[in-house]
Formats: C-alpha cells, sequence, structure tokens
C-alpha cells in the first residue's frame, strides 16, 4: 500500500437512519437520527424533521461531519442554554461516529423538567435513536478477485474464513474466482497467505479500493 497509512484509518458511522422515544412528566422527545456526508445533507435533514413536526415547540439538532470530525455544530432551539442540543452532541461524540446528524423534537407537556430533567430527557432519547440506528465501522479496503482452480476451493475458504473476510461473489466456471474486500492493511499479509495455501496458483487481482462498511456493531430493532 502507498501513501501514508494514517491517512486511512477506520472511522464509526451510524449504520441506518435510528428512531427513539422518551417520556418524562408527559413531555414527549422523539429522537431521529440519520448518516449524512456533509454540512448541506445535514441540514436539509434538519429541516424535514422541522416540517415533519411543526407542531412541536422545539426541534433541537446536532451533527458531526467529517472523517475527523471536523465540524460539529448543535443548537438549543429555544430551551435553556446547555440543556438540549449540547446533551444531544455529546451522544454523538460518545458513540465515536462521525458523519452523521440527530434532531430531538420535544412535545411539552405541561410541567417544566428543570436543567436536570432536560438533559436528562435529551440525552436518553438521542441514546435510543443511536442504538436504533446501530454502529458500523468504514475500513479503507482493497477489492480483490481471487482465481483458483477447484482443488483449492476448500483451502481458500477455509483462510478467508480464519480472517473473517467474506465472499462477496463467487464465479465458478472453467476455474472458480472470488471476489472479496480486504483491509488494506493486511492486503500484502492474506495475499501471502493465498500464495502459500495454493503453490502461487492463485491468481490474484485488485481490482478497486476505497472505504468500505463493515458489519453494523449493533442492530436492535
Amino acid at each position: 500500500m502507498q501513501g501514508n497509512e494514517n491517512e486511512f484509518l477506520p472511522y464509526k458511522v451510524v449504520y441506518r437512519q435510528g428512531h427513539g422515544e422518551y417520556e418524562e412528566k408527559k413531555s414527549r422527545f422523539i429522537a431521529n437520527v440519520v448518516p449524512v456526508t456533509s454540512e448541506k445533507e445535514a441540514a436539509e435533514f434538519i429541516e424535514t424533521i422541522k416540517k415533519k413536526y411543526y407542531d412541536a415547540r422545539h426541534n433541537c439538532p446536532a451533527f458531526i461531519i467529517g472523517r475527523n470530525r471536523e465540524l460539529t455544530r448543535c443548537s438549543d432551539d429555544g430551551e435553556p442554554s446547555g440543556t438540549a442540543g449540547k446533551p444531544i452532541l455529546e451522544v454523538l461524540l460518545g458513540a465515536g461516529v462521525t458523519n452523521v446528524a440527530a434532531v430531538v423534537t420535544r412535545y411539552f407537556g405541561g410541567t417544566l423538567l428543570g436543567t436536570g430533567g432536560l438533559v436528562r430527557a435529551y440525552t436518553n432519547a438521542a441514546q435510543a435513536a443511536i442504538m436504533d440506528a446501530g454502529i458500523a465501522t468504514m475500513f479503507y479496503g482493497k477489492e480483490i478477485t481471487i482465481g483458483i482452480d477447484y482443488a483449492d476451493v476448500g483451502k481458500v475458504q477455509y483462510l478467508l474464513g480464519s480472517r473473517q473476510i467474506e465472499i462477496a461473489a463467487s464465479r465458478y466456471t472453467d476455474k472458480v474466482e472470488f471476489d472479496v474486500r480486504i483491509p488494506a492493511q493486511y492486503q500484502q499479509e492474506v495475499e501471502k497467505a493465498l500464495t502459500e495455501s495454493t503453490s502461487a496458483r492463485a491468481r490474484i487481482t485488485v481490482t478497486g479500493s476505497g472505504y468500505y462498511m463493515e458489519k453494523a456493531e449493533m442492530k436492535i430493532r
């Protein structure tokens, strides 16, 4: 792999759009979280939620953009300073995710909750949405096609399985081809193992590279 490997460190994102709710003294807190790739996408999502819950007293947003979380924003949207936007943002930061936007909507229940109650409610609602969305890891990897003889299929399948490398596609003709994605830092190690296990019969072709999503760490629904 060429270049600075630190440029291609893994990072975490939400796996999908998530939803969560929390109720405190008849005030209803509705949280929505979604993956985004830019500040523009985050702003569009926030506006969509505000239109959906136009009759709510507060729609408090927070978002993080950038592989290294370079941009963070939040708003209390009329709630007492530091009781809504910041707690939501802290939940996102605590989950270690980036490229994410969240909005917690509040329907007032008629009873003031106080500073502590508000922080707790916005935090709990945001956490519920994150849990619903799940968290996944984006890793920088290589797309590789492995060409082998039928006699080597079992060996290669075992080698890939022992390294938790999934076969994305298989083709069985006069030969066998497996398409896989490998974290770039393990490319040489895996290629060496494939060569050794097949006595150099494996034909390895790099077909692409980029960031790819691993399995979600949490899938709660």
